[in-house]
């Protein structure tokens, strides 16, 4: 692998040269792979009678519709499939002739052409979609794995665990080609579902690592499990966090976990990434007693629109709205102005990180799901709106709350009730007697909602609750509601 520049432009040039350079990139992508080769948009722009020439700068993006989970049922349509005849004819493949020879020009397209490799969304809601790579993406992923391991401070000599379940999701291939890239040593466990919580601790516990990279959720579980074991992890620098939102309250009682197995001085760095990206972005190491900066984007690979979810239309930096991706490096399958559903706090910053210097726009504050606001039918009003988002960081926030779970019900197992919201939790030590009011009292100052039940577990009851070792997440927020 050819070593980076030492100052590559993504993280250093101003916002006037990286909009420059992200518009020709956006320009040379359209028109010589995505409007030949891709399917849905090869008609979408025949349909709008639009060229590439139409998108000459990523102000013209709005020019063009978006792109959301729905319009993937075709998977194929998404797809870089390349026209043999096309392909001969583009100025591209004919300098790669020069350059490589007639018989090496075929191994150097099939490289940039040819998918394989595949990771897929979870299916949670809907059915799996699959999204194919091409040696061409897994550079880029490897590329973006060692940034996200240069953000995070990461040296070549750590040793890593990386928690991630195996499976064909996006965060167990970021954390192992991040690895790969750093030439640092890793260990992948497989997660919960292979070894178990206390293989995964066992293992750790030999390994003593520099660094875990897992699911938040899951590596909360670890620590408590390794500290009620009275185990000792004293060499922990760098807990890497991916797959699930983190409030800072749920970054306390991580640091707090780690003082108590021996490691003072740990920093929690979560990461931003999703199936239809085909990549993760990280937040920089802050100062210690100061909050993150942001997700720290990387302009030469992907385009972030924050866009208002009800119009449509762009909002000005700083403010809140909802986050829409468009690659500009990507093969295999593709998508443009993808509405991810996430909806960012503090908008999208141009500004340079105030931290590490770096001047590629950042994505600021919480980030929470669009699907996470639920209607549900509680006491006189109908279809009342509930952000479970609020709720989960009010329970990450608060002392003494350990590992929790939101419980929907309907009032006595009717279909046609009233719906309920029931916490379960675990007690930490240091809890107060008077923690299931206080959860009541901060729900409802938070959301207006007062939770029906506050219920308390064992460690070992909520770990079943939760599904540690069976899901490939774990279940934080279930819907026990009987179908009507």
């Amino acid at each position: 692998m050819i070593a980076p520049p030492k100052n590559p432009w993504w993280e250093s040039a101003s916002p006037d040269e990286i909009k420059k350079r992200q518009s020709a990139l956006l320009h040379t992508f359209l028109k010589n792979r995505v409007i030949p080769f891709a399917a849905h948009y090869r008609k979408l722009f025949a349909d709008n009678n639009f060229t590439a020439d139409d998108i000459r700068s990523t102000d013209d993006l709005v020019k063009l519709p978006f792109t959301s989970k729905r319009d993937l049922g075709e998977t194929r349509d998404f797809v870089i499939i390349p026209d043999e005849a096309v392909l001969k004819k583009q100025l591209g493949t004919i300098l790669k002739v020069f350059r490589y020879g007639p018989k090496g020009v075929k191994q150097a397209l099939a490289e940039e052409l040819r998918p394989i490799h595949m990771t897929s969304t979870t299916g949670r809601s809907s059915e799996p979609v699959p999204f194919l790579y091409t040696k061409h993406d897994l550079a880029n992923l490897e590329a973006s794995g060692l940034r996200l391991m240069e953000l995070c401070q990461a040296r070549s000599d750590f040793r890593v665990i990386n928690a991630f379940p195996f499976a064909p999701h996006l965060a167990f291939w970021q954390a192992w080609y991040a690895a790969l890239g750093n030439t640092c040593f890793v260990l992948s466990t497989g997660g919960g579902k292979v070894m178990g919580t206390s293989g995964n601790v066992n293992v750790i516990n030999k390994i003593q690592p520099d660094a875990i990279i897992a699911m938040p959720t899951f590596l909360y579980h670890m620590l408590q499990y390794a500290d009620s074991e009275n185990m000792q992890w004293t060499n922990l620098k760098r807990l890497v966090l991916g797959g699930e939102k983190v409030p800072l309250g749920m970054r306390r009682k991580l640091r707090a976990l780690c003082q108590k197995l021996g490691s003072e001085d740990v920093d929690v760095i979560s990461t931003y990434g999703f199936t239809e990206a085909k990549l993760a972005f990280a937040e920089c190491v802050p100062p210690k007693g100061q909050d993150p900066s942001g997700f720290h984007l990387y302009s030469d690979m992907a385009f972030v629109e924050v866009v208002d979810p009800e119009t449509g239309q762009r909002v000005p930096d700083g403010s809140p709205g909802e986050i829409v991706y468009t690659p500009l490096n990507s093969r295999g399958s593709v998508v443009l102005r993808y509405r991810t559903g996430d909806l960012i706090e503090g908008g999208i910053t141009h500004e340079p990180c105030p931290y590490c210097g770096r001047t590629c726009p950042r994505l600021i504050g919480k980030i929470s799901r669009v699907s996470d606001i639920k209607r549900l039918n509680i006491g006189k009003v109908k279809g009342t709106l509930v952000d479970f988002n609020s709720l989960e960081h009010v329970l990450d926030d608060t002392d003494g709350v350990g590992a929790w779970q939101i419980e929907l019900r309907k009032e006595n197992d009717d279909p046609l009730a009233l719906d309920e919201i029931n916490i379960h939790v675990v007690k930490m030590d240091d809890a107060t007697d008077d923690l299931a009011e206080e959860i009541s009292r901060r729900l409802r100052k938070a959301t207006e909602l007062s939770p029906n039940k506050v219920v308390f577990h064992t460690w070992e009851e909520m770990r079943k609750l939760q599904g540690v070792g069976k899901e490939l997440k774990e279940q934080k927020l279930i819907d026990n509601r009987p179908e009507s």
